[in-house]
């Protein structure tokens, strides 16, 4: 973690003691984040990240700021002051109150805390493990970014000590639904056609902006992009399997344990040019002056 975070408004130094126990959400996990990549000092995507994060907010009953542009300015004023030009960047909304364990006193019915911290390096492919029954689809809060993430942690830490970057959850159907912080995609060549898929939400998934910006943004000639189910069978007749995430990009799959795949990377090359062409797009449109915020 860089040397400053944002509590609410204020840029303060991360040593500060401005959290408490007594907010109900800090210790039940009873809040939404979501996760930026900075580009040339621009929060990539902001408008899709506070979407998401205050539909979520709905969903979980969790009170959420009214004013996208007044949080993204205290974002830009963050990155300022820790240089993070090119950084990853983490925001969280914590409820405060409610429940049996409310602190005394009184406080606000949310905090806002957000921190940058350095770019992971990434492999240039990653090894993932298979776990059957990691993903409930039919909860209701299934694809929800809720702050309660220490199931996908362990799995995350478990994976590592197995040898594995990474694990592919199934849901409860027996459905490929996501990693514990990526989303996954396979590629079918059909002639001269790439078949790029990637399984919907009804399987459990988090709707990750990175998987909807390809989506939804990137138009590539000879590739076609969309939404299918998938079954650990699929994985293995795909000519390339990827995943995408804010701080990975699209970042091809070498092997996937106990399944025979291929480590096909031309589809997932074009598309990830593509996405870099659409982030340095965005970026020039959204670059704001250094203190004009």
């Amino acid at each position: 973690m860089h040397r400053f975070l944002l509590h609410n408004q204020d840029v303060v130094d991360a040593s500060a003691r401005v959290l408490a126990p007594g907010q109900i959400g800090l210790l039940s996990g009873w809040g939404v984040f979501s996760t930026l990549r900075v580009y040339d000092g621009v929060p990539f995507a902001w408008e899709r990240h506070w979407k998401r994060m205050r539909t979520d907010a709905q969903r979980m009953r969790i009170p959420f700021p009214d004013d996208p542009a007044k949080l993204e300015d205290g974002l830009l004023r963050l990155i300022e002051a820790n240089q993070a030009w090119n950084a990853t960047l983490r925001v969280a909304v914590v409820r405060n109150r409610g429940g049996l364990y409310e602190g005394p006193g009184p406080m606000p019915e949310f905090d806002v805390v957000a921190f940058t911290v350095d770019c992971v390096r990434w492999p240039e492919s990653v090894k993932l493990g298979l776990i059957p029954q990691g993903r409930h689809a039919a909860s209701e809060f299934a694809g929800t970014k809720y702050t309660s993430w220490s199931e996908n942690l362990a799995r995350y830490e478990r994976a590592h000590e197995q040898g594995f970057d990474e694990v592919i959850l199934l849901n409860e159907r027996g459905e490929v639904s996501e990693c514990t912080s990526a989303n996954v995609f396979v590629v079918n060549r059909l002639g001269d056609v790439y078949q790029v898929s990637t399984p919907p939400l009804s399987s459990g998934c988090l709707p990750g902006v990175t998987r909807a910006v390809v989506l939804e943004e990137l138009h590539v000639g000879g590739i076609e992009i969309g939404e299918r189910t998938l079954l650990p069978a699929d994985l293995e007749l795909a000519d390339e399997v990827f995943i995408t995430s804010t701080t990975r990009e699209l970042l091809p799959v070498a092997s996937i344990d106990g399944l025979a795949i291929q480590a096909g990377r031309q589809a997932r090359d074009r598309l990830s040019q593509a996405f870099s062409s659409f982030v340095a797009a965005y970026c020039t449109a959204h670059r704001k002056p250094v203190s004009a915020h």
